[in-house]
């Protein structure tokens, strides 16, 4: 079983900690979208996944692959790394993995957290999309139904005939069926929204092709592809998880819960939360904090913040204010 995950996308929307650590690899309370994303597949699938591929872009330094290796080992799996040097869509990410999609696996883009309540009953299914209800379907790719049955999914429909939104994951029995309708949209140039290769597309390919497709329901659907929502879904995360909140020191402080502090990180005559992650090795002194993230080694001194983040190895000093400082920058007055 392999774990299929394009990455390569830059992020513009959580800049300016996209620069230096691509968006799926950004903490939400203590551990990686993608280590979260990895978890929950070794939870729900009947089959553990032994294999990572991740789809990069072409700037992706080793220090990127170092992290999703470790990932990879700690669920004993193996991990392979594959590129996008152009951005041409999502069909396109995937077909990148071309050498790697054989035998079954699990395509998931790491825009996202989801949870699921049961294991994934595979049964017949050839391919398995997991999809959401939302009141306003036209940002997102839709299933269509007659009765039970899934006859068509449509890319980002400008007037929607269902509100079952796509959300970015699928089960497929045999990936090399997957890699022959994407390698058809590309051979013969068929571009869906936005000019780019859609991976609806080439999965609607599929079930029209007769392929049995089955939906699964998500308990949970979080986004974290902006700032805003990236400081809503840690909150999320930490009222979800509150039984393991508390791995650093806290010294001459008061904490008011939810407030996750890493393992080696530091509160020091402070108040802080609700709502704060504050990440492996970060420094919290003299201050008041909610609502925020500080990012492992971030500093935050004489400073009241809320609704903010500030950035690994970055410094947060005298200020008070809503502040977004990226990786080893500074803001003191």
């Amino acid at each position: 079983m392999k774990l299929i995950v394009p990455m390569a996308g830059r992020g513009t929307r959580v800049r300016p900690h996209s620069h230096v650590t691509p968006k799926p690899l950004l903490h939400v309370k203590g551990r990686s979208v993608v280590e979260r994303i990895v978890d929950l597949f070794a939870r729900v699938l009947p089959e553990v996944p032994d294999e990572g591929v991740f789809v990069l872009g072409p700037d992706f330094g080793e220090g990127i692959r170092d992290q999703l290796r470790d990932i990879c080992e700690r669920h004993n799996m193996t991990a392979r790394f594959a590129v996008q040097h152009t951005a041409e869509g999502t069909a396109h990410a995937v077909g990148a993995a071309d050498e790697h999609l054989t035998g079954q696996g699990v395509v998931v883009f790491a825009d996202t957290l989801f949870d699921m309540d049961e294991t994934v009953d595979v049964g017949d299914a050839d391919v398995i999309a997991w999809v959401k209800h939302v009141d306003d379907p036209r940002r997102f790719g839709i299933a269509v139904r007659d009765g039970e049955r899934v006859t068509k999914l449509i890319e980002k429909p400008e007037d929607p005939v269902s509100n079952e939104a796509l959300i970015g994951i699928y089960y497929v029995k045999d990936l090399a069926d997957l890699h022959d309708e994407i390698n058809y949209l590309i051979e013969h140039d068929v571009r869906g929204k936005g000019g780019e290769f859609q991976l609806t597309d080439a999965m609607d390919r599929l079930l029209q092709a007769g392929k049995v497709f089955k939906t699964a329901g998500v308990s949970a659907w979080m986004d974290c592809g902006t700032i805003p929502a990236l400081l809503e879904t840690t909150g999320k995360m930490l009222d979800r998880e509150s039984d393991d909140l508390h791995h650093g020191t806290v010294t001459d402080s008061v904490i008011h819960d939810p407030v996750y502090i890493g393992p080696g990180a530091t509160v020091k005559g402070s108040v802080v939360g609700p709502h704060v992650s504050i990440e492996a090795g970060a420094e919290v002194t003299g201050s008041i904090l909610r609502d925020s993230i500080v990012f492992s080694e971030g500093r935050v001194k004489q400073s009241v913040l809320r609704d903010s983040i500030v950035g690994r190895h970055a410094l947060a000093e005298g200020t008070a204010r809503v502040v977004n400082i990226g990786d080893h920058s500074e803001m003191v007055h």
